[in-house]
């Protein structure tokens, strides 16, 4: 039998300038089924009360739902640069839309709390695939002069799915059982896998490269160990935490140095799992640093204004959800705008105003108070979301588009991982300074409310600072190079796998 062999796609080569409809669909199909696993990250948060009362769970328990979440996407992600140079785009988008849908019908129907905790292992192990995979497809198929649009349309996955997850989740949960947060997002998940299977034709060679167990176990480590404990830094602060945050952290810590240092060993033989020349590229290295910044702000304030909503204004989840919805449509509106913007102007005349309205956005955060309208707040949160749609667009295509193709695999990886620890970052600072302010205060003899105030006020006075490093690193944005120089040798033993399910 005659198996065909797809032949590499050259997004740069002259006279490229338009997909073909086979690769429209194929990139269609990955943002649809993106988008459905990167809602699950934030669309258990609000219903954690609502579990907590059926499955009869303490707050520690169900806060494991996330961070198991959390902690699978950080350790299987750094991984899916060797995982997308060695299998198929089909055989990992199968794989990946395969597990995401077997978790979201084991959480469906989980009688208690071990199963459905099973159920969101899984259905990370599916989500860590799709963001890379994605971001990889993109980058070889799309020719340089257009990928700021179609990275827009990414970036409403990125940053929209997970604003707009307790909303959702608010909306379900106001009408029926916590169960439909997973069955409604089950038929969407098994349509999208049935046409992947159907549809998806292999676009890139897959070839044989080397493995290291030892690099995959350090970075199990060192993320895991980075995400579980800043994830824990804000339950310790209220003493809801089996384990003080500064074991895992300072494990993660040390295990990472040894990673790093081991990855700048075995990438002299192209056998690093994350090869680190990638941040060679200044381009590359300066998105980063303000995309980590970013980050951190966008699920800092995920967080601590949902609280502020809830425990000072006095509002339920639902109305919750709703006031932060307008902000997601606008991120979900601008982002391609910006990405066409992207195209004829490049990333820092879209990153410095960017940058500034979401240094400005958290600052305003800093003067809510009791008396705050709720119109007030929702035009604050647009004006944060309008200034991250100018930062992800412009970042995303422009750090990843500044590394050769052969490193556009690890390159995602690296850009998900850091936004795994960078979210996790964001809400640990969030919510530590929130919760040891508040404390403080309630020690000192204040009244709860304003503690609580008191709390959140430090907790965006932090952000506000923290965002003028993204401010200031945003000056140094540089546009990718015309053209990608080949500076990794691929070795000579290197031969091209038979691609799966062909």
């Amino acid at each position: 039998m005659h198996v065909e062999t797809p032949s590499p796609v050259d997004a740069s080569a002259p006279g490229r300038a338009s997909l073909s409809s086979t690769e429209r669909l194929l990139i269609g199909l990955l943002v649809v089924g993106t988008f459905v696993v990167i809602l699950n990250e934030t669309i258990m948060g609000v219903a954690l009360p609502r579990l907590m009362a059926d499955l009869e769970i303490t707050a520690a328990t169900a806060q494991w739902l996330t961070t198991a979440f959390l902690l699978t996407m950080a350790i299987v992600i750094p991984a899916t640069g060797y995982l997308l140079q060695r299998f198929s785009t089909r055989t990992i988008f199968v794989t990946a839309m395969t597990l995401f849908s077997a978790g979201t019908l084991i959480a469906a129907i989980a009688p208690g709390f071990e199963l459905l905790l099973v159920g969101r292992v899984v259905q990370a192990g599916g989500t860590a695939m799709m963001m890379p995979l994605l971001t990889t497809t993109i980058l070889n198929l799309v020719p340089p002069q257009s990928r700021g649009r179609i990275m827009g349309t990414m970036s409403i996955v990125i940053a929209v799915a997970p604003a707009i997850g307790p909303t959702v989740s608010g909306l379900i949960l106001r009408v029926t059982s916590w169960r439909w947060i997973f069955g409604l997002v089950l038929p969407i998940a098994l349509v999208v896998l049935v046409l992947g299977a159907v549809l998806i034709k292999n676009v890139t060679v897959p070839r044989k490269v080397p493995f290291d167990l030892l690099s995959l176990l350090l970075s199990a480590a060192a993320f895991g160990g980075l995400v579980y404990g800043l994830s824990s830094i804000g339950e310790s602060a209220s003493g809801h935490t089996p384990v003080a945050p500064w074991i895992p952290i300072s494990i993660g810590v040390v295990a990472l140095v040894v990673f790093v240092a081991r990855q700048f060993v075995l990438q002299r033989e192209d056998r690093a799992l994350l090869d680190l020349r990638t941040f060679a590229s200044t381009p590359f290295s300066i998105a980063v640093v303000v995309l980590i910044v970013a980050m951190m702000a966008l699920f800092g304030s995920l967080i601590v204004l949902p609280l502020y909503l809830q425990n000072v204004l006095g509002l339920d989840t639902l109305a919750t959800g709703l006031l932060m919805l307008p902000g997601g449509i606008v991120m979900g509106v601008l982002s391609p705008i910006v990405g066409r913007l992207y195209d004829r102007v490049g990333p820092r005349p879209l990153v410095v105003p960017g940058t500034v309205l979401v240094s400005a956005a958290l600052w305003l955060m800093t003067m809510l108070d009791v008396d705050t309208s709720r119109g007030m707040v929702v035009g604050i949160h647009v004006v944060l979301m309008v200034g991250l749609a100018f930062v992800f667009t412009p970042l995303f295509t422009s750090s990843l588009g500044s590394l050769p193709p052969k490193l556009y695999a690890h390159g995602s990886a690296i850009v998900s991982t850091l936004q795994q620890v960078a979210g996790a970052a964001g809400t640990a600072l969030f919510i530590a300074v929130m919760t040891t302010w508040t404390t403080s205060d309630l020690a000192d003899g204040a009244a709860p409310m304003d503690a609580t105030m008191t709390g959140i006020h430090a907790a965006f006075l932090c952000g506000g600072a923290i965002s003028l490093i993204a401010v200031a690193a945003s000056l140094f944005v540089r546009p990718a190079p015309p053209s990608q120089p080949e500076t990794v040798e691929v070795p000579s033993d290197a031969t091209a796998a038979t691609p799966a399910g062909v």
